[in-house]
């Protein structure tokens, strides 16, 4: 294949584009893994829901003109059934005195996923769907981009920079990042660490939601999307390193860039492998990942 300098340009653009929303997806899940010392395997099938609320809110609500209202609607959503879930399922994990927290949390968040996506084949069959939206194409520096994919790109940052802000300049923020150094620590100054646990994962499945609704009208919707989506994050937070949300960003962004531009120089039909690829070799130069993790307090 002739790879053109213009044609390694635009699927580097590309590659950075899809890495933005990998990022998203990644940083939920490093967000609850920092907070609560938990991997939610349950995190494709927030994105799953994600994806078919942005369909159901274009489709029969918003129209196409308002999809970015369907967005803002999903994260209410998402935020509301990730309070729901981690009260019912996750917080006796710390509310009652449980041992054995990593096989409970394991064995809650797979039979979850299992039963969100069983239930979406249920309530929608095991077609495939998509919202009505199409933003054409935009030129970036002469070269032509998909609307769609733009669009949720600058959604993907924009999210990240509120999460951002949120952690760094709030009382919030500071509470989550010193809950994830020293649980004990944070309560002995009179902070419900629970109630922090509960908003933390509702933020951290409202991200991967997000990821979902941004990329519902670029990928097809249907009950088992969310698979090769987890997949995708955690080989990046394995990448970026786990707890590691600056890790997360930047892991998301390399893996984007290295399948597109493995689809170009190498194969299309590859690309998933490709990231498998990359992982092997960051272990192998840095088993720890790109960035390490402080050990938290007790």
């Amino acid at each position: 294949m002739n790879v053109t300098p213009e044609l390694f340009l635009n699927f580097l653009i590309a590659g950075i584009m899809i890495g933005a929303l990998y990022a998203l997806m990644a940083m939920g899940i490093t967000f609850i893994y920092s907070i609560m010392k938990m991997i939610n395997w349950a995190m494709g099938e927030f994105y799953m829901i994600g994806s078919y609320a942005q369909w159901f809110l274009v489709s029969f609500f918003f129209g196409s003109a308002f999809w970015f209202l369907g967005v803002l609607a999903t994260a209410v959503i998402l935020f509301l059934v990730g309070l729901v879930v981690q009260w019912l399922l996750i917080r006796p994990m710390f509310s009652t005195g449980m041992e054995r927290k990593d096989e409970y949390g394991t064995v809650v968040t797979i039979a979850l996923a299992l039963f969100l996506r069983n239930l979406a084949t249920v309530l929608s069959g095991p077609n495939t769907r998509s919202p009505d939206i199409d933003l054409g194409r935009i030129m970036i520096g002469g070269l032509p981009v998909s609307g769609n994919r733009f669009a949720a790109f600058l959604g993907a940052l924009i999210i990240i920079g509120l999460f951002y802000y949120l952690l760094n300049y709030t009382w919030l923020g500071r509470a989550f990042r010193a809950g994830s150094q020293n649980r004990v620590g944070i309560q002995t100054v009179g902070i419900n660490v629970l109630r922090i646990d509960q908003i933390a994962f509702a933020i951290g499945v409202t991200l991967a939601g997000l990821a979902g609704a941004l990329l519902a009208p670029v990928f097809n919707v249907f009950p088992e999307n969310g698979a090769v989506t987890t997949m995708k994050g955690f080989e990046i937070i394995i990448i970026g390193g786990m707890g590691s949300l600056p890790g997360a960003a930047l892991g998301g962004l390399l893996l984007g860039i290295v399948e597109s531009l493995g689809s170009v120089f190498i194969d299309t039909g590859l690309r998933n492998v490709y990231g498998f690829i990359f992982l092997i070799i960051v272990l192998l130069i840095k088993p720890t990942g790109l960035f390490g993790e402080k050990e938290r307090l007790s």
